[in-house]
């Protein structure tokens, strides 16, 4: 009895044993080289972009991600080769490099590193102080001391910097500690409302039109069901492409970003799951899509295309803290890789809230920010930005809120994952940016915009004197 207990539990092993084998093949050679692509290239932003502490992001913003796997993940910062490796108990690494002016690429192996010395950017000038603004408003100190408050040690919030813009002057800001006023710190999805300003200056120039289909190389057969596709639908998010960023452990999304040499051409092979125009879903794939168009303007290289957003859009407003990350092609990763400071996106703000000029200069075609803001079919989302039009129903696959009812129906914002906002609120000539490392993020940015607009009320009311003293 005890030997035929002993067959059957040695086969039971056996047949675990091969399955893990084969898991590790498969699915879980993809979830292993995901997880040391993000961990490589966020600690090499932190060190050589944001220079911040590597061990306290991965701690804060990787580990939280990893799902049971952290102790298995070793990483080194080289500091020397400007460099960070990381791995799966000593397999699935992952290397990420830091070019100047370009950021972190992400490498496999000990692959080449295209245009690996970078470039020298020319530095952009800025008006505004270099230490942070403290409110003079003890109302709006306390709205900044509620958002940086951490009420639940088991759900951090992580806020690490808010600045508020009214009429175009900075009257508020706070940084976490370690941060500062020319702190980049990781955008995440408010890089595609970056991407609409750049599609933007390129309508504005007459190089796209956004009722055309979109020039990718790609779908130049009338024969491919993309080739329909316009630029207007890739900003919308009516493309047909799916909804490609989901609970799971590998989506699209992360196979794009993680997995893939050459991101806008898995993008571009990836079928269509709806007729153009017909259904929304959330596409980081279009909006690397829309950014091999700018790379293309811009000249087909990486440098080329930072080159040609810091000239025609982070120098003219003072964007001086900003790079946008491409991949081993040299297209930017303009779905999720902007590095921005709190106050570069606050000035990026500002732009829109002045309808795409600055300093009387027209950067955005004429009707491009209220275009960017107007309805997609049913949804709360616009052309690159979200909006407040609707406040009922919830967004597919999230199931998260539209927008944030508390505030005016004409706001509308920028977001990006955990808990990354630039909410622009025309009727108060507001522009409020909250960055943080905030996995467990609700509603709070609304809360915050709503205390804000509720002390800039109270101001605008006179204060009368007593009664008595009018008396006298």
């Amino acid at each position: 009895m005890a030997l035929r207990l002993l067959k059957i539990t040695l086969a039971s092993l056996l047949v675990l044993l091969l399955a893990a084998v084969i898991w590790t093949g498969t699915t879980g050679k993809e979830l292993f080289r995901t997880a040391t692509g993000s961990v490589s290239r966020s600690l090499c932003a932190t060190a050589f972009l944001s220079r911040l502490d590597p061990q306290r992001t991965f701690t804060e913003e990787q580990l939280p991600l990893m799902r049971g796997l952290g102790w298995t993940i070793h990483y080194e910062v080289d500091r020397a080769r400007r460099e960070v490796r990381s791995s799966v108990l000593g397999n699935f690494s992952a290397r990420a490099v830091y070019r100047e002016g370009l950021g972190c690429l992400l490498v496999q192996g000990d692959s080449a590193v295209p245009e690996a010395a970078g470039f020298e950017a020319d530095p952009i000038a800025s008006t505004w102080p270099g230490n942070a603004i403290e409110p003079a408003d003890p109302a709006i100190r306390r709205a900044l001391d509620r958002a940086f408050a951490e009420p639940d040690p088991a759900h951090p919030r992580l806020t690490k910097a808010v600045v508020v813009l009214r009429d175009g002057q900075l009257i508020a800001e706070r940084y976490a500690p370690g941060y500062g006023p020319g702190t980049p710190i990781w955008a995440h999805s408010i890089s595609k409302s970056i991407t609409n300003a750049l599609i933007g200056i390129l309508v504005r120039k007459g190089e796209l039109q956004l009722d055309q289909p979109a020039p990718i190389a790609a779908w130049r057969s009338p024969l491919d069901p993309h080739h329909a596709v316009t630029v207007d639908q890739l900003l919308r998010m009516d493309s047909g492409l799916p909804f490609d960023e989901t609970d799971g452990a590998i989506s699209p999304m992360t196979r794009m970003l993680y997995l893939e040499r050459d991101m806008a051409g898995y993008a571009a092979r990836t079928p269509l799951t709806h007729p153009p125009g017909t259904a929304w879903g959330y596409s980081n794939l279009g909006y690397v899509l829309l950014s091999r168009l700018v790379h293309d303007a811009a000249g087909g290289s990486a440098a080329d295309a930072e080159r040609f957003a810091r000239h025609e859009l982070f120098a003219p407003l003072g964007m001086r803290n900003t790079v946008i990350e491409t991949d081993a092609t040299g297209t930017p990763i303009g779905a999720s890789n902007v590095y921005a400071s709190a106050r570069d996106l606050a000035r990026f703000g500002q732009l829109y809230l002045d309808d795409g000029i600055v300093d009387g200069r027209r950067l955005l075609p004429e009707g491009w920010v209220e275009y960017s803001h107007s309805q997609t079919l049913h949804t709360g989302y616009g052309a690159g930005f979200w909006t407040n039009l609707v406040n009922d129903g919830r967004v597919p696959v999230w199931n998260a809120p539209w927008g944030m009812p508390q505030l005016p129906k004409d706001m509308y914002y920028a977001r990006g994952a955990f808990g990354q906002y630039v909410v622009i609120v025309p009727s108060e000539r507001l522009v409020v940016v909250r960055m943080g490392i905030s996995l467990y993020y609700g509603d709070d940015t609304g809360e915050l915009v709503a205390a804000v607009i509720a002390a800039l009320h109270r101001q605008a009311v006179p204060t009368l004197p007593p009664v008595a003293a009018i008396l006298r």
